[in-house]
């Protein structure tokens, strides 16, 4: 018997291929790195692959001890998996119980509903405000049914933040023992000062797990490893609700190598802040509204406008992710594939 929350959840379906007049496609709606993996990568991957016939280390020792001495932390606080995703959905798991409930913003990234309800828990998704969190209504929301909280930081669709004074106080006003997630994706893009390192906020606070990834910023998306450091209690909950063998071999030394490649890796993400930054303010020229974003992407608040806008941008070969009713969020690419995309947004505005 199938579980009913199980046949009510929607099941993916992607949309018809985008592709402009002269037969080119332009993938603006996944968040992706605009680039692939660094070269050291590419050759660590190659490496892998001729073992693809082994399992994997099913501790990932190397990349666990790899991240610990570039974060600074013990191993024992680091617990990886099946992208952030799948680090989330198993502490979610590891703090599950029949009635409990996840509170987090709304609208943020959409796989937080759907991995509440697959852990039988119940969504209590908290509206934005101004396009941010609003924190003082997610602590309200909190009861004694809270299993576990989730700040998106920077927030997506929205890419907007939340600063350091702002969640201190958030996280310091919950019950001690409601754990909460800091889903810190896109934190290699932040330039905001004002916005914290998840890292710094753990002294202190057994409940906080600062969640990221290699998916983005590390041009990682096909390979799917992301990771969580927390109190080490809480990290190890995390390990043991992990499915076996949860980070693939390939995975495992893709990231390796990608984290022994730092300065390379601070060069191509500072060319996509700059690139963020551009395209930001070529649209704020074109007399649209577009928060100010620490993330890879950037937000229009188009509400109804959001589909006829993403049509627009598919008749130009540009892929973009509409929210129907709310906006429309555009990943950065590489400079043509930007510029396509300004083009497009361009021509809607005189069209309509």
């Amino acid at each position: 018997m199938i579980r009913p929350v199980v046949e009510s959840l929607p099941t993916f379906k992607p949309g018809p291929p985008v592709v402009s007049p002269a037969g080119e496609t332009f993938l603006l709606a996944a968040n992706e790195s605009a680039e692939g993996p660094l070269p050291s990568v590419t050759a660590a991957i190659s490496r892998a692959a001729a073992d693809a016939h082994r399992y994997p280390d099913y501790t990932s020792a190397e990349l666990v001890g790899e991240l610990a001495s570039s974060l600074g932390v013990a191993p024992g606080q680091v617990a990886v998996g099946c992208g952030s995703c799948g680090v989330i959905a198993n502490l979610l798991s590891a703090v599950e119980e029949p009635g409990g409930e996840v509170v987090f913003p709304w609208r943020s990234f959409e796989a937080y509903p759907t991995m509440t309800k697959l852990a039988g828990m119940n969504p209590v998704p908290v509206p934005l405000l101004d396009e941010r969190h609003d924190l003082p209504a997610m602590a309200a929301a909190v009861t004694p049914r809270t299993r576990a909280v989730i700040v998106c930081n920077p927030n997506n669709p929205t890419g907007t933040s939340v600063r350091r004074a702002e969640l201190e106080s958030f996280l310091d006003s919950l019950p001690p023992d409601v754990p909460v997630l800091l889903d810190e994706a896109y934190f290699e893009y932040v330039r905001d000062r004002e916005s914290p390192d998840g890292l710094t906020l753990l002294a202190g606070r057994p409940s906080l797990a600062v969640v990221r990834t290699f998916s983005k910023a590390h041009g990682l998306a096909g390979l799917r490893v992301g990771y969580l450091v927390a109190d080490e209690r809480l990290a190890g909950a995390a390990r043991t609700a992990s499915l076996s063998f949860g980070v693939n071999r390939i995975a495992q030394a893709a990231a390796v190598a990608s984290l022994r490649a730092g300065d390379e890796l601070t060069a191509r993400v500072e060319a996509t802040v700059k690139e963020l930054a551009r395209v930001r303010a070529a649209l704020l020229d074109q007399g649209r509204t577009v928060p100010e974003s620490e993330a890879n992407f950037v937000w229009l608040p188009l509400g109804e406008e959001s589909v006829a806008f993403a049509a627009t941008c598919a008749a130009a070969g540009v892929a973009v992710r509409a929210f129907p009713g709310e906006g429309v969020r555009v990943s950065i690419g590489d400079t043509r594939a930007n510029d396509a995309f300004l083009a497009a947004a361009e021509h809607h505005s005189r069209c309509h």
